[in-house]
């Protein structure tokens, strides 16, 4: 604690609610991104399963999960919106230094936020109004506007973390930019591969979660097979790949970073034949208590043997370094991180296994409930990634350039604690109508099932999504006037 007084002490009074008001808006909008770069190709791919085998169940998921696309874009416009607002109002130093560096990543994030909206817009109008080829086709860019407005985003982060592409000037000033380099930072390709497949590992145990428990409550029919099996084989498939990205970002943080290696390992001196310690706290005098001590294993996973050499946080002056609170911060989220990993690689295999010997869902509970948690799961890992990312960086908001302290706002600190509670009631309010409407949309598709079967038909296989609807039955609602809207070729159910 007395280290925190210290360095609270030697920081503006703004600097701790600018911090903590940053911390909760990218806490809560990081949980949306996964769906809003991975969700769309994921109903695109369900959707093409749905065409190339003339399947109305696959074209009724994908239907369904683009109405849900819609609504969580929609959050993410209000979240994300807050978000760009508060880089330049908590943060001014940064931006009006090095705005013009990295910058561009901004910009190309907004263009694909602009194209991935009226792509969605389009795609939602489509069903029943184009022919269904077309229609699918038009939704084939989805995806990949949502892979470039990760693009962007993580280009400024990586930027932030390995900054390149400029001259200081006399003054300190940027200069002479050299935009290419300014995007592709040593770090770029690793933090973004290592993202991007993150937020599909995501995506997909999130959505086959809502089914793997539909599962769990007895619904076994193929509506919900279908929608746990294709979601979940994406992620199965990524997730060994992920295991060996998440190791490269990690050996590109060694090489690159090297002092925030070391919060993320508690590397307290430079050494060779550096123990691992999974989970544990460091102490201000460089001691390590509570974890598991595994010998050697840190220099091994650094450099694939044991005289690896490791930085550690005592090689800068205590000022250019995370404090040990934040060290340790910084290494639980890393290694809660690699746990859940592991763990996904051995749900995966599992998965695999039974798929390869009876081509079929493993028929288990224990299967079923632990699918159902790995969404959760990952969401936790997504939250750990950021902050090892950012927290490790500290005390630098550009790495070796500019402290938070130098870029915070002047404003008073009392003013932003009060937005702070604004912004949390605000974010309250957002995502349980976020939460509310997703669950009337489950209720109200639960009912359409239900009555479809008590109509003697096969359940959700009867509403197709193209071609007009089928002719209402005596006695249902629109009968009587020649079937009113029953019989158009519009509308989202």
């Amino acid at each position: 604690m007395s280290t925190i007084a210290v360095h609270l002490a030697n920081t503006p009074p703004q600097l701790l609610p600018a911090r903590e008001q940053m911390a909760f808006t990218l806490a809560m909008h990081i949980l949306l991104v996964p769906f809003g770069v991975a969700l769309p190709f994921i109903t695109v791919l369900m959707h093409h399963r749905g065409l190339r085998r003339n399947d109305p169940v696959a074209l009724l998921l994908a239907r369904r999960w683009s109405a849900v696309m819609a609504v969580q874009f929609a959050i993410g416009i209000i979240t994300g919106t807050v978000l760009s607002l508060e880089f330049g109002l908590l943060w001014p130093g940064m931006m009006g230094r090095w705005g013009d560096v990295f910058g561009l990543g901004f910009g190309v994030e907004a263009w694909a936020f602009f194209l991935e909206a009226v792509l969605i817009a389009v795609y939602l109008y489509g069903w029943r109004r184009l022919k269904p080829w077309t229609h699918w086709w038009l939704a084939v860019p989805l995806p990949f506007t949502a892979a470039l407005g990760a693009f962007g985003i993580i280009s400024a982060n990586s930027w932030m973390n390995t900054p390149q592409g400029f001259r200081l000037d006399p003054q300190g000033n940027p200069v002479d930019v050299d935009v290419r380099q300014a995007i592709f930072t040593p770090m770029f390709g690793p933090e973004y591969w290592h993202f991007m497949v993150a937020m599909f590992l995501t995506a997909g145990y999130v959505v086959a979660g809502v089914y793997a428990v539909g599962w769990l409550r007895g619904r076994h029919d193929r509506y919900h097979k279908l929608g746990f099996t294709v979601p979940f084989t994406v992620a199965a498939i990524l997730t060994p790949v992920q295991f060996f990205l998440g190791d490269s970002a990690a050996r590109a943080v060694f090489n690159k970073q090297p002092v925030k290696f070391a919060a993320m390992e508690l590397v307290w001196k430079t050494d060779t034949h550096v123990p691992e310690y999974v989970f544990g706290r460091l102490h201000g005098d460089g001691t390590i208590s509570g974890g598991i001590r595994i010998p050697q294993l840190d220099s091994v996973l650094a450099g694939f043997k044991p005289s690896t050499q490791v930085t550690g946080l005592t090689a800068v002056p205590a000022s250019d370094r995370p404090t040990p609170t934040q060290a340790t911060i910084v290494h639980w989220a890393f290694d809660i991180m690699a746990t859940i990993g592991s763990v996904l690689i051995l749900l995966a295999l599992w998965y695999a296994w039974i798929w390869w010997r009876h081509r079929d869902l493993p028929l288990n509970r224990w299967f079923f409930s632990c699918a159902a948690l790995a969404g959760a799961a990952c969401l936790v890992t997504v939250e750990c990634g950021w902050i090892t990312t950012e927290v490790g960086r500290q005390p630098w908001i550009v790495y070796n350039h500019m402290r938070v302290s130098e870029a915070v706002t002047t404003t008073r600190a009392s003013g932003i604690w009060t937005m702070l509670v604004i912004v949390i009631v605000l974010y309250t309010a957002v995502f349980g109508s976020f939460l509310a409407v997703v669950l009337k949309m489950r209720t109200r598709w639960r009912i359409a099932d239900e009555g479809a079967a008590t109509r003697g038909a096969h359940g959700p296989e009867t509403d197709i999504p193209y071609g007009p609807r089928r002719e209402p039955l005596p006695g249902e609602a629109g009968a009587a006037t020649g079937g009113g809207s029953g019989t158009t070729s519009g509308g989202a159910r």
